[in-house]
């Protein structure tokens, strides 16, 4: 039994415990993680940091031109209106038979548009002029009989005196005369009522004929022959009101809809410049002609009246177009020509550091400048600077809070 219990003793597998790490060790496999994460989040950062970020931005301009005029106190937007725009149409209600323009033709006043069927027209011109003449034949008429009755009466006036004929024959000689008198008289008139219905008639001709009202061009043709026009909408899809629209290109001007809150920077006689949807690059020089005494309810605005005084025929009417209402430059400043200094820029562009303004501006290597700027009021979205940006510069638009000089940044549309 004792060599059982060796043997079994033997076989036994001895373990002894593993003794426990070294508190050294452990801090310094820690420290190795640590500066495993503090590299690569630096690696991180920089390789971040010279992707560049990605910001807008927009060009500065000059806010004055060198003349009388210079920044802008007030932007807003509007259309291209004509002040002398008609749609033509007959006065009468009839077949159209010839239509004589086109879209796009000048045409000047006077000048004939479109002729209406004349068959009507022209019956009761005839009819008129016969009636005319049938007057004009019982005057001739009623004055013959005239002359002998009165030659009859002055015959018998002097036989009655030597009582050769009676009282009774001379009266009614002379009565006879009277009325062939009365009837004359009334011939005449009837004669002038028929000239009258004849001049009418005229007029009634004349009326198939629809003219320009005034020197313009056609901007749309309303009508084709054959169909029945009206100045007067019949009802129905049959029946036109009109011939064509024309439009005095000279009476071309601008309306804007300025809010209830600016209209106090807008003054009659202010200086604008006028810019078209269009063509962004060309500026127009304008006038304010008037503000409408009168506000739109709903959309809280006034509207103003712009004199364009460039004519030129890239405008037309309902075109689109930014004004820009600039304000007088000083007194000095006007008499000595000079323009007044500054720059203008989206006010998106301003951001505060260290409570003063400033602006990033971006240069040639795409790495953004900090400058420290100083601006004058803001008008319709735009920031006087007077100081720290010269026109051409590119700033970037609402900055990153963590923005600083010098970072890499990437322009996007």
């Amino acid at each position: 039994m004792n060599t059982k219990a060796d043997l079994l003793r033997e076989l036994r597998i001895e373990r002894t415990p593993t003794p426990p790490p070294s508190r050294t060790g452990r801090w310094i496999a820690l420290a190795a993680a640590a500066a495993v994460l503090v590299a690569g989040g630096l690696a991180w950062v920089l390789a971040g940091r010279d992707q560049g970020i990605e910001v807008r931005t927009a060009t500065a301009v000059a806010a004055g031109g060198g003349g009388s005029a210079s920044a802008s106190v007030l932007d807003a937007s509007g259309y291209v209106v004509a002040r002398r725009r008609a749609t033509v149409s007959a006065k009468i209600t009839g077949r159209v038979r010839e239509v004589l323009i086109e879209e796009g033709m000048a045409v000047e006043e006077g000048q004939v548009m479109a002729t209406l069927d004349p068959v009507d027209a022209d019956a009761q011109n005839d009819l008129a002029r016969a009636q005319l003449a049938a007057m004009r034949s019982q005057i001739e008429g009623v004055r013959a009989q005239l002359v002998e009755a009165e030659a009859n009466a002055q015959r018998l006036s002097s036989l009655v005196q030597q009582q050769l004929v009676s009282r009774a024959q001379f009266d009614q000689a002379v009565a006879q005369r009277d009325a062939l008198r009365a009837q004359l008289a009334t011939a005449r008139r009837n004669a002038q009522g028929a000239a009258e219905q004849l001049r009418i008639s005229d007029i009634g001709v004349d009326n198939t004929v629809v003219r320009a009202p005034f020197a313009g061009v056609v901007v749309a043709k309303a009508a084709q022959p054959g169909e029945i026009v009206s100045p007067l909408s019949a009802g129905g899809g049959f029946t036109r009101t009109g011939i064509g629209t024309i439009v005095d290109m000279g009476s071309l001007e601008v309306e804007v809809d300025v809010g209830e809150a600016y209209i106090g920077r807008v003054q009659p006689k202010m200086p604008v410049e006028a810019t078209l949807n269009a063509y962004p690059d060309w500026k127009i020089p304008a006038e304010v002609i008037a503000i409408i005494p009168t506000a739109d309810r709903g959309k809280a605005t006034v509207k103003v009246r712009v004199a364009l005084k460039e004519k030129d025929p890239r405008i037309v009417p309902d075109m689109g177009v930014t004004v820009s209402f600039l304000e007088r430059a000083a007194d000095d400043a006007a008499a000595t020509g000079a323009a007044r200094p500054g720059v203008r820029i989206p006010e998106a562009a301003v951001a505060t550091r260290d409570g003063g303004e400033v602006a990033f501006v971006v240069g040639a290597d795409d790495r953004v400048e900090l400058r420290t700027i100083g601006t004058a009021a803001a008008a319709g979205g735009q920031r006087t600077v007077l100081s720290g940006i010269a026109p051409g510069e590119d700033v970037v638009l609402d900055p990153p809070a963590g923005m600083a000089d010098g970072d890499r940044v990437v322009v996007t549309q």
